[in-house]
């Protein structure tokens, strides 16, 4: 009776064990083969578009830097005029998918001094120009805080040939008071380089100052001791994080937005290009090492957002959907872009569902 009654104790145990073991693997998820990094595009979309009754901003409204200052997101867009001169406007979002408030005039504007010198160098103005605008101004501003000022970075292009990365600030101060009393552009690029998508960090990392820039086809990434180009220094063009074979990002690739500091890391929107079709721009995302944002902890295999919508196939460009600016709002990631370089848009999703769907990804497109 006895070695029966510990025999059943011992089955039962074994029983146990194994409900035990099989609760245990209940719990773990089974990993999907098809999980990619996901936005939801705004039902509000275009949130911004161009105003035939405003000349400087009547023909298209695009490629949107954004702030956030005390939870209201401000939108530093590209606007095109009926002298196709780009400028800078601005626009106020407080739950970041209406637009609340829309300034009637630019907030900055680029004068080139260099003026065009003859009827050829007009003919050729339109290998250089980007997404319109062959009279040059200010274009494709990305905007980032740091301490109490708004560093400004954009592409001046003179109508001609020069296209150099420049940058100015604004105090924090006189941005809120409407106050648009910007600091003296200073150039960050060389001359004699084609250089574009400029973004720096919202704060320094080793020490440093991290600029990201673009000089075809790789998004490059220089170290600064300093914020003040006044010397004539350039980017040194040193560091690269590049492009890969076969795959959507194939061509060119670009920063989007300044990255966004995240307790996995930083977080960079960027855009591309791929080599079977280099019409189309698309976006994905990265997520760099916090000490060391050369490393690329993880990088979407597949594009985040692809245009699809009629917002993103209709006007002066078709196919394109191009970032400038990105918030973490209510734990949500929104990315602002431009579409077909003619309307302001923006997609967002839930924070932690894109840093999950980043690290579990196994698509490839």
């Amino acid at each position: 009776g006895l070695s029966e009654k510990m025999s059943a104790g011992r089955r039962t145990r074994r029983v146990l064990k194994e409900v035990s073991v099989k609760q245990e693997i209940n719990k773990i998820p089974e990993k999907k083969e098809d999980v990619k990094v996901e936005f939801i595009k705004s039902q509000h979309n275009p949130l911004l578009s161009s105003i035939s009754e405003h000349r400087w901003e009547s023909m298209q409204t695009f490629n949107p830097a954004v702030i956030q200052i005390n939870g209201t997101v401000y939108l530093f867009y590209r606007a095109l005029g009926d002298n196709d001169f780009s400028r800078v406007g601005l626009a106020v979002s407080h739950d970041g998918e209406t637009i609340s408030e829309r300034l009637p005039y630019p907030i900055y504007t680029y004068y080139p001094h260099e003026k065009r010198a003859s009827h050829r160098a007009r003919k050729t103005s339109h290998a250089f120009a980007s997404g319109g605008g062959v009279h040059g101004g200010c274009e494709d501003p990305r905007v980032t805080v740091i301490d109490d000022r708004i560093y400004m970075i954009f592409v001046a292009f003179n109508g001609w040939h020069d296209i150099r990365l420049a940058m100015t600030s604004i105090s924090i101060e006189d941005f809120l008071a409407k106050r648009f009393i910007w600091s003296p552009l200073q150039f960050l690029s060389d001359p004699k380089v084609i250089d574009k998508s400029g973004v720096v960090f919202p704060e320094k990392v080793g020490g440093k100052y991290v600029f990201l820039h673009r000089v075809f086809p790789n998004i490059l990434v220089d170290f600064e001791d300093s914020l003040d180009f006044s010397d004539g220094r350039v980017l040194q063009n040193k560091y690269a994080i590049h492009i890969r074979e076969d795959i959507w990002d194939s061509r060119k690739i670009g920063a989007g937005a300044p990255p966004l500091k995240t307790d996995e890391g930083w977080l960079l929107v960027y855009y591309a290009t791929d080599d079977r079709d280099a019409s189309q721009y698309k976006i994905g995302i990265m997520l760099l090492d916090l000490e060391n944002p050369l490393k690329v902890l993880y990088r979407t295999d597949a594009p985040a957002i692809s245009p699809s919508e009629w917002y993103e196939n209709v006007g002066h460009k078709a196919g394109i959907v191009y970032p400038c600016g990105a918030v973490i709002k209510d734990n949500k990631l929104f990315v602002y872009y431009g579409g077909a370089d003619t309307f302001v848009n923006v997609a967002y999703q839930d924070l932690d569902t894109i840093l999950y769907q980043l690290k579990h990804q196994n698509v490839v497109e």
